[in-house]
């Protein structure tokens, strides 16, 4: 029953990692720190055109061309960053234009990466594979964020020939 009344336009997903905020931040907001554990390759270029070093944080309206390990160059996201504050809070338009937004914050003593991914379409043909998709892929990298901020351990798959499986 709960299945009928769930609100299937937004994926929210928390996660508690032994990090500093800053590091946490910088995970999601330079070239260097998304490559380390979500993308493969991750340039952005500024507001006027000019491509971003790989340890610079990204700013609002940078534009970025993303693509990632077990998958050809044909598999790649081009989007906007939307909301970059520079300390805590990051998003950016994602699969569909739906917008993504990463809050990091304390908790009971603990740094907690909360991402919520927004407007997901809710027509019939669509919304569950975009929810259990994403959601499932989301839940794989906030994870992989966790094993390498934590210790290092790249859980990754970085061979494109092999498919089907829930390390990307």
């Amino acid at each position: 029953m709960e299945a009928i009344n769930k609100d299937w336009s937004q994926i929210k997903l928390r996660i508690n990692i032994k990090t500093t905020i800053e590091k946490a931040y910088s995970s999601w907001a330079t070239q260097q720190g998304l490559e380390a554990w979500f993308l493969r390759k991750a340039p952005a270029t500024d507001a006027q055109g000019k491509t971003r070093k790989t340890n610079e944080l990204l700013s609002k309206d940078d534009t970025y061309l993303w693509t990632w390990h077990g998958y050809s160059d044909d598999m790649k996201h081009e989007g906007t960053v939307l909301e970059a504050n520079g300390k805590d809070k990051f998003a950016f338009s994602f699969s569909s234009n739906c917008p993504v937004t990463v809050s990091i914050y304390k908790e009971q003593d603990e740094v907690i990466v909360e991402l919520i991914e927004d407007n997901i379409p809710v027509d019939n043909a669509r919304i569950f594979k975009h929810y259990t998709s994403n959601t499932m892929g989301w839940t794989f990298f906030l994870t992989n964020l966790k094993s390498v901020l934590e210790g290092g351990l790249d859980l990754r798959n970085f061979n494109p020939s092999l498919k089907n499986v829930i390390t990307a």
